[in-house]
């Protein structure tokens, strides 16, 4: 038996009648004919008595009766079956700062392959191109440290990462907390060179409100060349607290005096957004916003 056998049958059942079941199913009225008989010929029964109205025998009651359920178990099959391809290729694309990978995000990651068998897809790129990319629909969020308005974008704040000069090793200074006072006075490395706004205009602003100002003396692509170039003695960068984890030779991290000298981590998404998998991201983050 052929299903659309059994999808035709049980149409002339409902209706019982062959024109009103082919304008149902949008066939011509011989060709339905003509797979009901063939049903009842693999059968080699028979089905429905040609009266008017028409009638079902006794064994065309029985497969009547058995077709709703055996559809409905269909249906619930077709479903299932969708539900569990969708789960297994259920895929986050993340766009990220490269300063990103020193903090929570490589920690967000492992609980979104181990919770939900979620296959991430990273994408490197600051936080203006994030915005960008969201609007085109080519990540579903981004993590990057800058704020910026869109009417398109919502924003969360995930914390606030506290900032702390990286120092060449044989620099004067000691370990001790060194001030933005003192920093501005050093040869100062900013990062990164482009785009702008970025990270770069965020540093600027944390002297500036503190009415110092300092006189680049390098600009850097990313913080990692930063870093190298404090190594090598070109001068002194305010880079994220967890930037301590790169362990480069050459470079001391010094706690800044000032209080609220932080960078935000920030978590970027579309308005409205549907993907059930951009809530989840948000859900497992909120334990770090709410500390």
């Amino acid at each position: 038996m052929e299903l659309r056998h059994l999808r035709y049958y049980q149409e002339v059942c409902r209706t019982l009648s062959f024109s009103r079941a082919a304008e149902n199913l949008h066939i011509a009225q011989p060709p339905l004919s003509r797979q009901i008989q063939q049903l009842e010929s693999e059968l080699n029964v028979t089905l429905i008595t040609r009266t008017r109205p028409l009638a079902l025998t006794e064994a065309g009651v029985y497969l009547y009766q058995q077709i709703e359920p055996l559809f409905n178990r269909l249906e619930e099959i077709a479903q299932q079956t969708q539900q569990i391809a969708h789960a297994s290729r259920a895929r986050l694309i993340i766009g990220f700062a490269p300063s990103m990978l020193y903090g929570a995000l490589p920690s967000l990651i492992r609980r979104l392959h181990d919770e939900n068998d979620i296959a991430v897809e990273m994408q490197e790129m600051v936080t203006l191109r994030q915005i960008e990319a969201l609007k085109k629909g080519r990540i579903d969020v981004g993590f990057g440290r800058i704020y910026l308005h869109d009417s398109e974008i919502e924003q969360l704040t995930i914390r606030e990462e506290p900032l702390v000069a990286a120092l060449p090793g044989n620099a004067a200074l000691n370990d001790n907390p060194i001030s933005l006072a003192e920093l501005s006075q050093q040869p100062f490395i900013l990062y990164p060179a482009q785009p702008r706004p970025g990270y770069a205009d965020h540093t600027l602003r944390l002297f500036e409100q503190h009415h110092l100002c300092v006189n680049p003396c390098q600009q850097a692509n990313d913080m990692q060349t930063a870093i190298a170039l404090v190594a090598a003695g070109i001068g002194v960068a305010l880079v994220p607290e967890s930037a301590r984890q790169i362990n480069h030779d050459g470079v001391r991290y010094v706690a800044v005096k000032e209080p609220h000298v932080t960078s935000p981590i920030i978590l970027s998404y579309r308005k409205h957004e549907a993907n059930p998998l951009v809530e989840r991201c948000k859900n497992l983050l909120r334990p770090a916003n709410n500390q």
